[in-house]
């Protein structure tokens, strides 16, 4: 997808604590957020969209919480386009595809095998300092 993230008029930022509850609190956002911007839960994108940004602060929540006790999750829309970001301060940046090639049944692997199937994309995008990173996906609606 070539939508350009800047033109989704629709935004929103949350700061969590890098721990467990921050998954709930991402989904339950995200599922407020969506609501708010007209995007019926029953779209078919919206459970496996809630699904991928489950797995992506699950993985901050794991991996990441050592070096980063906070971690900020983007939800963006517009027409036609959903995407969402996860940002933590861990340096290590996965290569998003291929965890789809990995036998192991990863967290990461089920968020790109989603991605993908939906027709959408995935990009590490890596902070300026080389300390944190975010997780971009960006999903058709």
């Amino acid at each position: 997808m070539s939508t350009r993230l800047e033109a989704l008029p629709h935004r929103h930022v949350l700061t969590l604590p890098t721990m467990p509850s921050a998954v709930r609190t991402a989904r339950e956002t995200a599922e407020q957020a969506l609501v708010e911007w007209g995007i019926s839960a029953r779209h078919p994108t919206v459970g496996p969209a809630l699904l991928i940004l489950s797995e992506l602060v699950t993985n901050s929540v794991r991996h990441a919480a050592m070096l980063s006790p906070q971690m900020t999750v983007i939800y963006a829309a517009g027409e036609g386009c959903l995407a969402f970001a996860v940002h933590d301060r861990h340096p290590y940046q996965p290569p998003l595809y291929g965890a789809v090639t990995d036998a192991g049944g990863s967290g990461l692997a089920t968020v790109m095998e989603l991605t993908l199937g939906l027709g959408g994309s995935a990009v590490v995008r890596g902070d300026a300092d080389g300390k944190g990173k975010s997780i971009w996906i960006t999903l058709p609606l």
